[in-house]
């Protein structure tokens, strides 16, 4: 499965809805936090490989 940071992104959105929720018991929340902490590190370790990409292609472009 590919994923995408949008796709993390977006759920962690809809995890933290859930988490908002009054009805929520504390398990579950506990369950959604951890959840959500998951996507957003896994969003964020994307983008630091997208950055990592940009920065080798540019000095590839700059002829270093």
């Amino acid at each position: 499965e590919v994923k995408t940071i949008k796709q993390d992104i977006k759920k962690a959105k809809e995890l933290l809805k859930e988490l908002s929720s009054p009805d929520i018991t504390l398990a579950r929340s506990v369950e959604v936090y951890k959840e959500s902490l998951k996507k957003l590190q896994s969003a964020e370790k994307m983008l630091e490989e997208a950055k990592l990409q940009v920065e080798e292609f540019s000095k590839v472009q700059n002829g270093k």
